[in-house]
C-alpha cells in the first residue's frame, strides 16, 4: 500500500508516539478489507509503540486508532490515502500522544465542551477540503473523552450515503443529525458547540489598536500584500473569511511560475507558513459586513465585522477575492447539497455509476466534464453559447470520451427534484425556443466567478460587474483604500497575477503612509529614519 517514500516519511513521524497505541480492525472478505488489513500492518511494522488487534464493527473494512488501555481514539471506515493520509497520520501521532499545534486557548476549549458529541464525517479521497474536518474533529475526539469521530469514505459506503441522503462532502452528522457540510476549522466546530465563543472572539477583536495596514482577505493576493508590508516592517493584520479562499478547492496548479506543480491545499498551507514568519495579526474565519472610509486624509478607516465588533486602519487593502457563479434559476437554492454541487473534485464521487451534467463549457466545466466521465455513467455537458470556450486539447479529450454529450447553445431553466435530491434539469434550446429535459442525479455549475463586493456598495466604486475599479497601483476610488487580486477590475484571474497585484497593493499603501502627515511617531518610521 505504502511506497518506498511515504513509507520513509511515516517511519520518520511515528518516533513522536509518546503513548502506545493499537489500530482496532474490522474487516471482511472483500478487496478493500485486505488492502486495509495491508496498510495497517504496514503501519505498525515501522514501530514498536504500535500493534494491530482485530474486533467487529458493523462497518467493513473500517479500523479505530486507540490509546492503550483508554478509550481515547478515532476510527476511519474506508482507506485514509488520498488527501486524507494527512488526516491519518496526525491521527496515529496525536492519539499517541503527540501534543497538537492548535492555539492552547481552543485547546482549552474543547476540552471544556460540556456534552456528549458523537460525529459521523463523509468524506471522498478526492475532496480537499474534507481533511480539514475530519482532521478537526479527530483532535477534538483526543482532547476531550465525550467526543467520538467516525471518518467514513462515502465512495466505500453507498448504501450508506443513499440512506443518509448524503450528496455533498464533507457532511458531518452530529448525534445523528446534519450538523454541517462544507469546509470547516476547528474554530468554526467550537464555536458552533460553544455558543458563548462568538461573542467573546468579537470582544477581543474590537479591543485591538489600529492597524498601519489591514488585509481584508486571505487568498494569495491578501497573503502577498501581508507580506510585503509587515516585511516593511508597519502594523499589519489579515482579516479573512477562510485563509487560502478560493484557491484551498483548487486541485492541480501547474502554471505557477518556478513551482512545476502544486496542489491547493498545499498552496494554501504554504501561504499560511510563509506569513506567519512575520508580525501579521491573522484574524480567521471572521467576515467583514461594512467599510467605512476615512472622511480626512491620514484619517483611520473602519471595517465593521457581522459579529459586530470593528477594525481601524491607517490604510486598507481589499482582496476578498470571488466565489463561484450560481444559475440563479428555481430549484437552484433548493437543491444545494442534494444533488446541486460546485466542486466536481470534492463531490464527484458520491456519483459513481449515476448520470450527471455539468453547466458551462469554459476550461472549469470542460475538465470537470472529463473528470466526472471516468467515474459517473454519464455525463451531460450544457453550455450557453455556440461553441465551447475551453482550450482546444481539453475539447478533443472530452469529443473522445463516449459516455459525454455536449449540448450547446442551451439554457438551463429550472433544477428539478423528488423535494429530497435532484432527479432532472430543463433547459432552452436558444436557437429554437423548444424546451427540454434531462433526467439525472447531479448538476456540477461551473460558469465562472462572482467578485465578494456586496458588502462595499455605496462604500467604494464598482464596475458593472461589481469588481472593485483600480489603476495600476492598486488604488480605488477612496484614497487610503488599496484593493488587489480577483476582486478588482485586473484582467485575467490568475494565482500568480494576483499575487502580483497583492504585492503592488502592498507597496502603494506603504508609499501612502510615508507621505502621510507625521501626526504620531510608528516605530517602522523611526526604524527608516
Amino acid at each position: 500500500m505504502l511506497d518506498a517514500n511515504l513509507t520513509q516519511q511515516l517511519k520518520a513521524y511515528l518516533v513522536n508516539i509518546r503513548q502506545p497505541i493499537e489500530l482496532v480492525a474490522s474487516l471482511g472478505d472483500d478487496a478493500k478489507s485486505r488492502q486495509m488489513g495491508e496498510l495497517l500492518d504496514e503501519i505498525a511494522a515501522l514501530s514498536d509503540s504500535i500493534a494491530v488487534v482485530t474486533a467487529d464493527d458493523r462497518r467493513k473494512p473500517s479500523f479505530m486508532i486507540r490509546r492503550v488501555g483508554t478509550d481515547i481514539g478515532v476510527r476511519f471506515a474506508g482507506l485514509p490515502m488520498g488527501h486524507e493520509f494527512t488526516s491519518l497520520v496526525l491521527a496515529l501521532l496525536q492519539v499517541g500522544g503527540h501534543p497538537s499545534k492548535a492555539a492552547q486557548d481552543l485547546i482549552r476549549q474543547v476540552e471544556a465542551l460540556d456534552g456528549d458529541f458523537h460525529f459521523e464525517t463523509f468524506f471522498s479521497l478526492s475532496c480537499a477540503n474534507c481533511p480539514d474536518v475530519v482532521q478537526a474533529l479527530n483532535l477534538m475526539a483526543v482532547l476531550n473523552p465525550r467526543v467520538t469521530h467516525t471518518a467514513i469514505d462515502g465512495a466505500l459506503f453507498q448504501d450508506e450515503v443513499a440512506a443518509r441522503k448524503v450528496m455533498a462532502v464533507p457532511t458531518v452528522f452530529l448525534n445523528g443529525e446534519v450538523f454541517g457540510q462544507g469546509r470547516m476549522e476547528l474554530e468554526q466546530i467550537v464555536g458552533k458547540l460553544d455558543t458563548g465563543a462568538s461573542a467573546r472572539v468579537a470582544e477581543t477583536i474590537a479591543a485591538k489598536d489600529p492597524f498601519d495596514v489591514l488585509v481584508i482577505g486571505g487568498g494569495p493576493a491578501g497573503a502577498a500584500a501581508a507580506i510585503y508590508t509587515a516585511r516593511k516592517g508597519i502594523r499589519t493584520g489579515i482579516l479573512a473569511e477562510r485563509f487560502g479562499g478560493q484557491v484551498a478547492d483548487t486541485m492541480a496548479i501547474e502554471n505557477l511560475v518556478s513551482v512545476p506543480h502544486t496542489d491547493g491545499p498545499k498552496l494554501v498551507a504554504d501561504l499560511d507558513r510563509h506569513v506567519r514568519e512575520y508580525d501579521v495579526d491573522i484574524m480567521n474565519l471572521q467576515r467583514a459586513a461594512r467599510l467605512v472610509a476615512a472622511t480626512a486624509e491620514g484619517g483611520l478607516h473602519e471595517v465593521v465585522l457581522e459579529n459586530g465588533a470593528a477594525l481601524k486602519a491607517r490604510t486598507v487593502i481589499l482582496s476578498t477575492g470571488a466565489r463561484w457563479r450560481q444559475m440563479n434559476v428555481p430549484g437552484e437554492d433548493a437543491y444545494r447539497n442534494k444533488g446541486v454541487a460546485y466542486c466536481p473534485h470534492c463531490d464527484g464521487p458520491l456519483y459513481k455509476g449515476k448520470r450527471v451534467a455539468v453547466i458551462g463549457g469554459g476550461n472549469s466545466g470542460v475538465e470537470a466534464a472529463i473528470d466526472l466521465a471516468n467515474i459517473v455513467a454519464h455525463v451531460t455537458l450544457i453550455e450557453y453559447d455556440s461553441t465551447l470556450r475551453a482550450d482546444a486539447v481539453l475539447q478533443r479529450k472530452l469529443a473522445s470520451l463516449p459516455n459525454v454529450r455536449i449540448i450547446t447553445s442551451a439554457s438551463t431553466t429550472e433544477v428539478h427534484g423528488d423535494g429530497e435530491k435532484v432527479n432532472a434539469l430543463s433547459y432552452r434550446d436558444r436557437n429554437t425556443d423548444a424546451m427540454h429535459r434531462v433526467d439525472l442525479e447531479g448538476i456540477f455549475v461551473q460558469i465562472g466567478l462572482v467578485p465578494n463586493t456586496e458588502w462595499l456598495a455605496g462604500a467604494i466604486a464598482l464596475s458593472p460587474r461589481g469588481e472593485i475599479e483600480v489603476d495600476d497601483r492598486g488604488h480605488t476610488s477612496q484614497p487610503g483604500v488599496f484593493a488587489a487580486g480577483d476582486v478588482t477590475t485586473v484582467p485575467f484571474k490568475q494565482i500568480v497575477i494576483a499575487m502580483g497585484e497583492g504585492s503592488t497593493a502592498a507597496l502603494a499603501a506603504f508609499d501612502h503612509l510615508i507621505r502621510l502627515p507625521a501626526e504620531e511617531t510608528h516605530d517602522w518610521e523611526e526604524a527608516a529614519e
